[in-house]
């Protein structure tokens, strides 16, 4: 009898010691923004290297991992949000656009993470119009939000805030991080901003930032679309035509303006500064009201009025990102300053790229490269080396593996993305993709970006507009900018024939079965005119 009690003893202690060698699992912070083009962060850029636009994002660039080739699967923002979520293509989870419900009864990762006893909180830009699902704690904005004075929606029903959207998401995400920091449960926690998105407006210690510097222009910024695509001549996102003097870029209307055009706007921005207090409007108002006023006597022109316009936007734009930029900095200081800096994984990404003026365009939603890229930023102590670079074809599909496989969790079958742990430890896989599949599906609506689906590969990029079974073909290599439609061009034919037949592969090896023909006859009529 002794000796079984012996036995007991020393089992238990085997596994006592067992259980405190295993490896505390690591907590998760995903901070997403939305609209944040990886040219307009400086670790991805030397363009804006005299502005500095983002020094608390590149210090994580410089204590993680950057991912040169991070391309998103559908550059809209609801349907990004979707597929990180899932980690499934569009056509799978069932929000192909912004007009779509997501699905919340599906898998999702957080819930998986739920599942493997991690605490879950989803804060700030939710857009996916139902209720979230697989969060222990929720506050998001109602639809796109709002940037002074927002509304939250939570489980117990709509609140109102008063302050700019990204300060309230950065207090309400460290406030929450404040009551895990001394628990025992890990957690992840989706800080997720509204910034930089459209209307760009800056929080009020932003407003004057950037005044006495001018930005640099893009080489494409009066694009001509001589060798694209019919879409491209018809799209609605010009600087030059497209983008409202009064509702995206705040100068004051006279007494003769026409506050209604034809074209669609986004008032959203010029109805928030109606809802702003006395003294957020009075800051406001002394910020921009002398530079509206010079701007009206210049009565400017052509391409000097676009110059104008560009440098109003891409000011308002990057002040938005200052704001986010800062929020990276308050949650990187809170960490370290409560101890939970070394078993902590910090991402920063957004839902897609954006056109700073490239191509004479701003908004998002072609497979062009300024779109398609968005940038993927990734902190973990121990594992991904400082100061790292990664070079292979990787997408928001490959997060929710990614997550899951980061908490030892195993990853779904049913699962399309790849995990990016391997890359993340410095290793590179034998069977890694060689190509990325694209597929955009909104149209007609805002901007009127045509519908079309495509392959990427580490050099070649061919798109599809299917509606009116018009293609582009680039050599990524040979013209980065995207200037050059190769398609006619016989020297690329066997190129273009691979990259058909990689294409039509990727359309099966995915399952998507979205109708592809040519039917919209109205619309093909006026693009063929």
């Amino acid at each position: 009898m002794p000796s079984i009690r012996r036995s007991i003893f020393v089992l238990l202690c085997l596994l006592s010691s067992l259980a405190a060698a295993e490896p505390k699992r690591p907590n998760i912070i995903f901070v997403f923004s939305d609209d944040h083009a990886p040219h307009a962060i400086g670790a991805y850029s030397d363009w804006l290297k005299d502005i500095n636009p983002t020094p608390n994002i590149d210090q994580l660039a410089r204590q993680g991992m950057l991912f040169r080739n991070s391309f998103c699967t559908n550059s809209i923002c609801g349907p990004s949000r979707a597929v990180i979520l899932t980690g499934k293509h569009s056509h799978l989870n069932g929000f192909m656009h912004n007009g779509n419900r997501f699905d919340g009864s599906q898998q999702t990762f957080p819930k998986i993470l739920q599942q493997h006893g991690y605490k879950t909180a989803m804060i700030g830009k939710w857009h996916l119009q139902s209720d979230p699902q697989g969060f222990d704690y929720w506050k998001v904005l109602p639809g796109q939000g709002d940037y002074y004075n927002p509304a939250l929606l939570t489980p117990d029903g709509k609140i109102q805030t008063q302050g700019h959207c990204t300060e309230i998401v950065t207090n309400l995400a460290l406030a929450w991080l404040k009551e895990q920091a001394t628990a025992e449960q890990p957690f992840m926690l989706m800080c997720q901003h509204k910034a930089p998105h459209r209307n760009w407006m800056p929080a009020p210690q932003h407003l004057t930032l950037y005044d006495d510097v001018t930005i640099p222009e893009p080489a494409t910024l009066f694009d001509k679309y001589e060798d694209n695509a019919n879409p491209a001549r018809y799209q609605e996102m010009e600087i030059d035509r497209h983008m409202h003097l009064v509702f995206d870029l705040f100068v004051s209307p006279e007494d003769d303006f026409d506050p209604n055009p034809k074209q669609s706007v986004d008032r959203s921005g010029f109805m928030n500064m109606k809802r702003m207090t006395a003294d957020q409007r009075r800051q406001w108002d002394e910020a921009f009201e002398p530079k509206n006023d010079a701007f009206k006597k210049a009565n400017l022109t052509g391409a000097e009025l676009v110059r104008w316009k560009y440098q109003r936007y891409m000011k308002n734009y990057l002040r938005c990102i200052k704001g986010v930029d800062d929020s990276v900095g308050r949650i990187m200081s809170f960490l370290q300053d409560n101890g939970l800096e070394d078993n902590t994984i910090v991402i920063y990404s957004s839902d897609q790229g954006f056109y700073l003026g490239d191509h004479g365009w701003y908004d998002k939603r072609w497979m062009y490269e300024e779109s398609l890229k968005m940038p993927l930023i990734v902190k973990w102590p121990g594992v991904a080396k400082a100061g790292s670079e990664d070079h292979h074809l990787v997408q928001n599909l490959d997060y929710a593996a990614t997550f899951l496989e980061m908490i030892g969790a195993t990853v779904p079958d049913d699962i399309q993305g790849r995990s990016l742990v391997p890359l993340l430890k410095g290793e590179s896989p034998s069977d890694w993709r060689q190509s990325i599949y694209y597929h955009y599906y909104e149209y007609p609506s805002v901007h009127m970006v045509a519908k079309h689906n495509g392959v990427r590969t580490d050099r070649y990029k061919l798109m599809h507009f299917y509606e009116f079974d018009e293609w582009e073909f680039y050599d990524l290599q040979n013209d980065p900018d995207e200037l050059r439609n190769e398609f006619q061009n016989p020297d690329y034919a066997n190129q273009i024939a691979n990259l058909k037949t990689e294409l039509a592969r990727l359309v099966q090896f995915y399952g998507d079965d979205s109708d592809l023909s040519e039917k919209d006859a109205a619309w093909q009529k006026q693009y063929r005119q």
